[in-house]
C-alpha cells in the first residue's frame, strides 16, 4: 500500500511506518519465528513495490504467496485489523497483482533454466559437494571447454567432458596438469545424485532472460515473479541456495551500473536465507558479501529472510539496513542469544526495551526501523504490519494454471532447446580416427600450398581465438566478474 510515493508498512501508534523508495536499494532484513508473521510482512511490502511500478523477484517456500495475483477477502483476526487501524479511509482497497509463476521443475510455472556455464564452477562446486581438490580440478573442466569452445549447457555437455578428460588425461596433462580419475570420478558421481533430484530440468535451454524478470504490465505495476520452491527447498535446498545467488550473480553482471535511484529497477526476496550460508565455504562467503555490497550500484534491492539475524553472517548482516523484527520466544540460552543479537541490530529507542519487546510481540506486530531521507537508521518503533491488499494464501489449482496458461512469456520458455554443444562435439571427435603419420605426409594441404606453412598456423591460431573468445564468453558464469574482470 502506498502513502505519499512510499510504501506504507504498517503504525507504529498513529504514526506511519514508511520505506522509501530511494532507501529500498540498501537491501532489508525481515526476521522472526515460524508463524508470528514474516510471509504477511513480505506480501505487503512486494505489493507496495509493484504499486510504484517497481518488479519484484521472491520465492514461495511454503506455498501461500500465490494469492498476490487475486484480491482479497479479509475474513477475522485480518478484518478486524483493518478497520482497527482505518485502512479503508487511508486508500487501502483489495486487489489483485500482475504475477509470473516460475518453477524449476516446470509443474507450476513457467520454466526456469541456466545453462551449466552459467551457473560456474564455483556454485557448481558448491551443488556436488566438493572438496577443496576436487573444486579446483571442476575449475580446470571449465577452463578447458572454455579453451576448445566446448558449450556447456546441460548435463550431459558436462557428463560428456568429464568422460572425455578421463579417457584422455594425458593429452592434457601438459597444459592443465594432473587431472585424477578419482576426482572426476567424484565430480561425476555428484552429477548423478543432482540429476535424482531432478537438477536436469533446470540446466539447459533456453535459458532465463534477465529482461523477463523487469516487466510492468499496462497500468504501470511491476510483475511479481513468484518461483515455485515448496518442491525445491524440501528435496534439493542446496539447488535453491545456488539458484537465487546465481540470480543475483546474473543480475550484478548485465545490469549496468546507475548509482543511487529514485526506486529501485528490482527488488529480491530471499526466502530461508540461511540456506545460503549454512556450511559455505570462506571463498563463497566472500562472492556472496561482495555481489551484496556491490548490486546496489545496479538499483538491485535484496530482502532477505529467516528466523533470526544470527542466521546471517555479520559482513553481510551489516549490509542490510531496512529491518522488520516480529516474535522471537526465548527458552533456551542460545534462544536468549539469538533475542540479544536481534536487539542489538537496532538503532536503540529510550521508550522501548528492545530485547524484551521482541519476546512480547504478538502475531502480526514487529519491530521496525527503516531508513530515512538521508540514509540514516531511524530508531527503532514498535508497529502493527499492515495485512496486504491480495489474497493471504495459496490460490485454487484451476485459477493458478489459467494465470500460467495466459502469460505471455509461456511460449519463449515451454519447449526445451537441445543445442549443438559439448556433448555432441566430443561424440564426433570419438568418431572420427586420428590420420596416420603416413597419410599426413602423403596428402599436402591445399591452405598450405597456396599461402605457405606460416599463414596456415596464422589462419588456424584465428579460428582457436574465436572459439576460446566463444568459450570464454558462455563460461562466464555465476559470479565471474568477481573472480578478476570481463575477460
Amino acid at each position: 500500500m502506498l502513502k505519499d510515493r512510499s510504501i506504507l508498512a504498517g503504525f507504529a501508534a498513529d504514526r506511519e511506518i514508511l520505506l522509501l523508495p530511494a532507501m529500498a536499494a540498501r537491501h532489508g532484513l525481515i526476521t522472526g519465528a515460524t508463524g508470528t508473521g514474516k510471509t504477511i510482512t513480505l506480501q505487503t511490502l512486494a505489493e507496495g513495490f509493484s504499486e510504484m511500478g517497481v518488479p519484484v523477484f521472491l520465492a514461495d517456500v511454503k506455498g501461500d504467496l500465490a494469492g498476490l495475483a487475486t484480491a482479497g477477502s479479509p475474513k477475522g483476526k485480518i478484518a478486524e485489523r483493518i478497520q482497527e487501524l482505518h485502512l479503508p479511509e487511508r486508500g487501502y482497497s483489495n486487489q489483485g497483482f500482475p504475477v509470473s509463476f516460475w518453477d524449476v521443475f516446470a509443474e507450476q510455472g513457467i520454466p526456469l533454466r541456466a545453462t551449466v556455464s552459467d551457473m560456474g564452477p564455483l556454485l557448481l562446486a558448491r551443488l556436488l559437494t566438493l572438496n577443496s581438490v576436487q573444486t579446483a580440478l571442476l575449475h580446470s573442466v571449465f577452463r578447458i571447454a572454455d579453451d576448445h569452445g566446448w558449450l556447456l549447457l546441460d548435463l550431459k555437455d558436462l557428463k560428456s567432458l568429464l568422460a572425455h578428460l578421463a579417457e584422455n588425461e594425458a593429452l592434457y596433462r601438459p597444459n592443465y596438469g594432473n587431472l585424477p580419475r578419482q576426482s572426476l570420478g567424484a565430480i561425476q558421481r555428484g552429477l548423478l545424485e543432482l540429476e535424482a533430484q531432478g537438477a536436469q530440468a533446470f540446466f539447459g535451454e533456453p535459458a532465463l532472460g534477465l529482461s523477463d524478470l523487469l516487466l510492468t504490465d499496462a497500468w504501470g505495476h511491476g510483475v511479481i515473479n513468484i518461483l515455485e520452491a515448496q518442491k525445491l527447498t524440501n528435496n534439493a535446498p542446496k539447488t535453491y541456495a545456488c539458484l537465487l545467488l546465481w540470480l543475483l550473480s546474473k543480475l550484478f553482471e548485465e545490469l549496468p551500473e546507475c548509482g543511487d535511484l529514485p526506486k529501485p529497477k528490482l527488488v529480491f526476496f530471499f526466502d530461508e536465507a540461511h540456506l545460503l550460508f549454512d556450511h559455505a565455504e570462506k571463498a563463497l562467503l566472500e562472492k556472496i558479501e561482495q555481489v551484496v555490497r556491490l548490486i546496489r550500484s545496479r538499483g538491485v534491492g535484496i530482502f532477505f529472510i529467516s528466523q533470526s539475524p544470527a542466521d546471517i553472517p555479520d559482513s553481510v548482516l551489516g549490509q542490510l539496513q531496512n529491518r522488520v523484527q516480529h516474535a522471537l520466544r526465548a527458552f533456551t540460552p542460545k534462544e536468549r542469544k539469538a533475542v540479544k543479537c536481534a536487539a542489538e541490530a537496532f538503532r536503540p529507542n529510550p521508550a522501548i526495551d528492545t530485547a524484551r519487546a521482541i519476546e512480547e510481540l504478538g502475531v502480526g506486530q514487529a519491530l521496525v526501523s527503516c531508513l530515512d531521507e538521508k540514509g540514516v537508521p531511524r530508531m527503532v518503533e514498535k508497529a502493527a504490519i499492515i495485512p496486504p491488499q491480495s489474497h493471504a494464501g495459496p490460490l485454487e489449482p484451476q485459477t493458478k494454471a489459467r494465470i500460467i496458461k495466459s502469460s505471455p512469456l509461456l511460449d519463449a520458455y515451454a519447449q526445451s532447446l537441445d543445442r549443438y554443444s559439448a556433448y555432441e562435439m566430443l561424440a564426433e571427435k570419438a568418431q572420427i580416427p586420428s590420420p596416420s603419420p603416413k597419410a599426413r605426409e602423403s596428402k599436402a594441404d591445399p591452405l598450405e600450398a597456396i599461402l605457405g606453412t606460416f599463414a596456415k598456423k596464422a589462419g588456424q591460431q584465428i579460428t582457436n581465438q574465436i572459439a576460446r573468445g566463444l568459450g570464454r564468453k558462455l563460461t562466464r558464469g555465476i559470479l565471474g566478474t568477481l573472480f578478476g574482470g570481463k575477460i
